[in-house]
């Protein structure tokens, strides 16, 4: 599913001949940003923190534009002759206040590996001083055959003596990555948000911001949660877990969203630990953790240490009462399995209704083509036209009817304007923070209110921001054709099937839908092509839509050779 409703940039920042407008536009935004977190969090920042605010406004607009530049993009060193901007002009002099301050450091001590990340293949050859044939390696290679003897750092000058190109080295990049934790309270979004929105590309919802709708309520959150993210960082950099572990922020017992993205963590952590076989290790974090599916992991590694007893005392408490929807289905073969190995007697297993299935055989496609559009090409009628939709089109439509109550303004849901999805849409009290709107919006599905509601909004909202509604592929035609097919009392089973875990259940929904828009009804079809099976969010999906009488059928698709 499409998250990103793209469209094409606003009037009000046109660029004409490539020029922007507003030439220092992303500073005007980087200062925005600036001064919001001083107002927001004034009473959290740190004296660092407001020595950088408040000296980058004194600074030339050149020096400061210079440094933001540096800043957006990737890496913290960077050569004098890739600083090109026309409205900076030369890199060199608006630097200098910079290096001055002590925010560029022009004379960086470089080891072979940051050498080689900005050096091209034929200056790296001739700075390590290799022999001329392995030009004919690649960059990669030239760096193993360099890294026999030749581990020191030193300055560029001394690595390439003749080159008349410097480097600089951003020594506020922390201090800088902290407040852009700050400003959006999370590890995902970055300043380009600034730069998209001013564009027009994307569009946000204006919410109402209360002075009390802050991220952060102490000056520990703000550092647990740039722990977090060094943490994650070396994660993802495969760098020793223990070593990180020791870093770990302690349990965050103040705030709901930051212990989720701690426990998210060390759920990884755990499973990394279990891929090297490290099984003590990683049923000790899978037990303490709080992370979902950490039980079920727990049982699964307790079987690997062949202690099935423990394992199934564990998955007998799971039968009886799981954390979530993906437990409930998973712990019954889990369950069987472990009574199976101990010889006990074992639990019947859960009977689903009956679930229609038909068989398409088709010539294979000669050009690559998915088995989804394939299946769809063949089963399309004039009445009866057939969408490619999977999670797409239920989705759009719960976002499209609840749009007030997912955006509404309460407390902590939203920091900033740059917000597609409130913070805590996956946290346990999503629904009942908001159970008065979200029952006035399903609600309208009693009557045909809700039909007027979802085309209004579509409307008016068309290409604003939001983790729901995928404006790529919602067309207006789509939306009329479900609105006419789908009965509320579907729609309405539908979304409280997906409001019991947002998370988990925006996603396994059948590949296509087929309208008969002549007789007003529709059928859901899984495709599945030869030696493909159901996955368990798609098994759930369609034993909910079995159970309550919403049309879904599986299509088994197979290739007719013989025919080609």
């Amino acid at each position: 599913m499409s998250n990103a409703g793209v469209r094409e940039p606003s009037s009000g920042a046109v660029r004409v001949n490539g020029v922007h407008p507003r030439p220092f536009y992303y500073l005007e935004n980087f200062q925005t940003a600036l001064t919001w977190l001083q107002r927001r969090y004034d009473d959290l920042l740190v004296p660092d923190e407001r020595a950088f605010i408040a000296t980058l406004a004194t600074l030339p607009t050149a020096s400061s534009a210079l440094l933001v530049r540096m800043i957006m993009r990737k890496g913290d060193l960077f050569r004098t002759s890739k600083l090109q901007y026309a409205e900076i002009g030369c890199a060199r002099q608006a630097a200098a206040p910079l290096i001055e301050l002590g925010w560029l450091d022009d004379r960086p001590l470089l080891g072979l590996n940051e050498v080689f990340s900005i050096l091209r293949k034929s200056e790296l050859v001739q700075a390590v001083r290799l022999p001329a044939a392995t030009m004919g390696l690649r960059k990669a290679d030239v760096l193993r055959v360099a890294q026999g003897d030749l581990r020191e750092s030193r300055e560029l000058a001394a690595w390439c003596p003749e080159m008349p190109d410097g480097v600089y080295r951003v020594r506020v990049r922390a201090l800088c990555e902290r407040l852009r934790l700050m400003f959006f309270g999370n590890f995902y979004q970055d300043w380009s948000e600034f730069v998209l929105a001013d564009l027009g590309i994307f569009q946000y919802e204006k919410v109402p911001l209360a002075e009390h709708s802050r991220a952060f309520h102490t000056r520990s959150h703000i550092e647990d949660l740039d722990a977090l993210y060094r943490c994650r960082q070396r994660f993802h950099n495969d760098e020793p877990l223990e070593q990180m572990l020791a870093d770990m922020p302690r349990p965050i017992a103040d705030n709901d969203w930051l212990e989720g993205r701690r426990a998210k963590l060390l759920f990884q952590i755990a499973q990394r630990y279990e891929k090297a076989g490290e099984l003590t290790r990683a049923l000790e974090m899978y037990s303490s953790g709080t992370h979902p599916g950490s039980r079920l992991r727990a049982i699964r590694v307790l079987e690997r240490l062949e202690r099935s007893a423990e394992a199934l005392k564990l998955a007998m408490h799971a039968e009886r009462a799981p954390e979530d929807g993906i437990e409930r289905q998973r712990i019954q073969p889990t369950l069987r399995r472990l009574q199976r190995r101990l010889q006990m007697p074992v639990t019947a297993n859960h009977r689903r209704g009956p679930r229609q299935t038909f068989e398409l055989c088709v010539p294979r496609p000669e050009a690559p083509t998915s088995v989804e559009r394939v299946a769809a090409a063949h089963l399309a009628r004039a009445e009866a036209p057939v969408h490619y939709v999977e999670n797409a089109l239920m989705n759009s439509l719960f976002g499209l009817l609840c749009w007030e109550a997912i955006f509404a303004p309460l407390p902590g849901a939203f920091f900033h304007e740059f917000h597609a999805a409130p913070a805590d849409l996956f946290s346990p009290d999503f629904q009942r923070r908001r159970e008065r709107e979200l029952a006035a919006c399903l609600a309208q599905l009693d009557s045909d209110r809700y039909v007027d509601t979802i085309l209004r909004t579509f409307e008016r909202k068309n290409g604003i921001q939001s983790v729901f509604v995928a404006w790529g592929l919602l067309t207006e035609e789509l939306l009329r054709l479900a609105l006419t097919c789908m009965p509320g009392a579907h729609l309405r089973r539908g979304f409280e099937y997906m409001l019991q875990d947002l998370q988990a259940n925006r996603s396994g929904l059948p590949d296509l839908i087929q309208f008969w828009p002549g007789e007003k009804r529709y059928r859901l079809i899984e495709v599945k092509g030869p030696g493909d099976r159901l996955q368990h969010n798609q098994i759930r999906w369609l034993d909910h839509c079995v159970a309550h009488g919403i049309p879904v059928s599986v299509c088994q698709v197979r290739w007719d050779d013989a025919a080609a």
